[in-house]
């Protein structure tokens, strides 16, 4: 009688063992990718159309059925768009609200994260309960007191009622933010504090030195909220600012509707031209952004 083959006599030279699990894994992969692929055209589909649009004449942008590929590319779209109005200036405006938004929020989103997750006070727990119950309060229900505290104030028709909120943690989506940050800031070692603590550091030392910068992919995930949110509002500019030198793109962008309501290309490129710093900043910052999330609730 003949012995049974053993694994390692039947296996054909120059064959790893694990050969046979490599292609089911290939398999796998290239089904998860194809997935993904099809997930991501319903969301890529609009900015591909507005993209198009922004390049076509306005003969060519509703025929049926609907060509993708301009015949020929109207780049001069952008130029005139671009100059109908002072968009330089609706930028300039945009810009100044969102960089001290961004920073405002930043910092004082940041110290209270920092309070409510590494520091030990009485009522710590119910302070920050009362203040996540903020978030089931409507916008809505804060527009008619707010604005009139800001008209009081003589605030009307200047940047402070959209600027101001944000050096306080608490308005706007300062709530959402403190959490994200206090749950991010859990996540690193209390032993760090302790041994700055030892060395003589302060409180505010020990977040400045150890906790922010071992912070970055929350921080980051922060900004871009902060810097879409601001960037993108147009019902607070709409309510607080009256003279169109103060504009900002939001609104420089529903006044060129109504002043180009049927040049459909000029619309589209300006529209493409206003979403394009969000689309590169958030690929120039998608990797702290994804591990910020992801990370964000992990302990240790």
């Amino acid at each position: 009688m003949t012995a049974l083959a053993t694994p390692e006599k039947t296996r054909p030279r120059g064959v790893a063992p694990t050969a046979g699990l490599r292609r089911p894994r290939r398999y796998g992969r290239v089904l998860l990718y194809a997935g993904l692929l099809l997930g991501a055209i319903p969301t890529i589909l609009p900015f591909v159309w507005l993209v198009r649009s922004a390049l076509m004449a306005d003969s060519q942008m509703f025929v049926a059925p609907p060509e993708w590929i301009p015949r020929p590319f109207l780049w001069s779209n952008f130029g005139e768009a671009l100059t109908a109005q002072p968009f330089a200036l609706y930028l300039l405006n945009t810009v100044i609200i969102a960089v001290v938004c961004v920073i405002g929020t930043v910092f004082t989103c940041s110290v209270a994260a920092f309070s409510f997750s590494r520091l030990r006070w009485k009522g710590r727990n119910v302070v920050f309960a009362a203040l996540l119950s903020a978030v089931m309060l409507p916008y809505a229900v804060t527009i008619i007191p707010t604005f009139v505290m800001w008209e009081r104030l003589g605030a009307i028709d200047t940047f402070a009622p959209l600027t101001v909120p944000a050096w306080f943690a608490g308005a706007g989506g300062g709530v959402f933010n403190v959490f994200l940050l206090r749950q991010f800031f859990l996540t690193i070692p209390f032993e760090l504090d302790e041994a700055a603590y030892i060395d003589g550091a302060s409180p505010w030392r020990v977040y400045w030195t150890v906790v922010m910068p071992l912070s970055k992919p929350a921080i980051v995930v922060v900004t871009i909220f902060t810097f879409i949110g601001t960037w993108n509002d147009f019902l607070g500019p709409l309510l607080y600012l009256q003279s169109e030198e103060k504009y900002t793109l939001s609104l420089g962008l529903a006044s060129f509707q109504s002043l180009f309501i049927t040049q459909w290309g000029y619309l589209m490129a300006a529209s493409a031209a206003m979403i394009a710093p969000i689309i590169a900043l958030f690929f120039f910052l998608q990797r702290y952004f994804i591990e910020g999330v992801t990370l964000t609730g992990i302990k240790n």
